[in-house]
């Protein structure tokens, strides 16, 4: 889920919903309220990790940060070598995603294909929307932070591409990633001249505010979905999957990255040195050497997913 939240245009969610713990995700989170607090200030703090199903989440988050600063890592290197394969495995993935789903998903009536098919136009209407310019005052900060967790909440909709669309994604997923990498690196070997490294301190505030609103977003959300699940839960996993194909179109294999440019032509750089997303401009590829390679991608893509399924079921029934 760390990994796949990293990516623009994929969804951490997808996995939950993939690998058959993504309500588990959401009752767990959704645990979060007035009883556990209660626990908690009371200092009964083994009742509250049993009530919150700690082990889970302790497990989940613990797995989610090493991949940040893991696999996250190895992503960034293979995007930024072999992006269309990196592209093509994810949009397989994804269309694997979308097989599972659907042949999982027993409850089809006119009410849940029309939920289906807003979730379709919503997917794609947010794939074709231009980013924003970065901004890194807090409040925004901490907002950017809530919208964009609902990427682990919702499959399908990629909080990573929402933070491209305000703006910020260098800014909180790489800049500020980066610094506390860095620092935990500096700390490891007792050089802390970075305390006074005024722009040092500026990103790492500016992760702490973002991952204070990731987290109140997150248990907020689980709260909404909890209670949304219980009652319209049919019409709720027609609307993800909806979503979930939608999202296709963000992560087409065959495009162009759109770099903002000035009156004279020139690529607009933000307060960082990094380029300015504009857009992303799609295209139909050609039949060729190179066009065969990256299907075979997505076939492979198609396949993960599938074994994870097939690996799935069998386990279960082994149970």
């Amino acid at each position: 889920m760390g990994a796949a939240n990293k990516v623009p245009g994929v969804s951490g969610g997808i996995v939950a919903f993939v690998m058959g713990f993504y309500e588990t995700f959401i009752y767990s989170l959704q645990r979060f309220n007035s009883k556990s607090a209660n626990l908690f200030f009371r200092g009964r703090f083994k009742s509250f990790y049993q009530y919150i199903n700690g082990r889970f989440l302790s497990l989940l988050f613990l797995g989610m940060v090493m991949s940040y600063f893991s696999i996250s890592k190895l992503l960034d290197y293979l995007i930024g070598r072999y992006e269309l394969y990196v592209w093509s495995v994810f949009f397989g993935m994804i269309i694997g995603s979308v097989i599972y789903i659907y042949n999982d998903y027993q409850s089809w009536s006119l009410k849940t294909s029309l939920t289906a098919l807003i979730g379709v136009a919503i997917g794609i209407g947010i794939s074709l929307l231009d980013p924003a310019t970065q901004n890194d005052n807090l409040w925004f900060v901490f907002f950017c932070g809530v919208i964009s967790v609902t990427g682990m909440a919702l499959p399908g909709f990629s909080g990573s591409f929402i933070l491209i669309l305000l703006g910020n994604y260098v800014l909180l997923l790489v800049d500020s990633v980066n610094t506390l990498f860095d620092t935990f690196v500096f700390i490891l070997a007792g050089d802390f001249g970075f305390i006074a490294d005024t722009e040092h301190l500026r990103l790492l505030k500016v992760l702490l505010v973002f991952t204070l609103g990731s987290i109140i977003g997150l248990v907020s959300l689980s709260h909404v979905l909890t209670y949304v699940l219980k009652r319209y839960k049919n019409s709720t996993l027609a609307l993800i999957m909806g979503f979930i194909t939608g999202s296709l179109g963000v992560v087409w294999p065959w495009k162009k990255t759109i770099f903002k440019q000035d009156d004279f032509g020139e690529t607009l750089i933000d307060a960082n040195g990094a380029q300015i997303i504009e857009n992303y401009q799609r295209y139909l590829p050609e039949i060729n050497i190179h066009t065969i390679s990256l299907i075979l991608f997505i076939i492979f893509g198609i396949g993960v997913i599938l074994s994870l399924d097939w690996y799935g079921k069998k386990r279960k029934q082994h149970i």
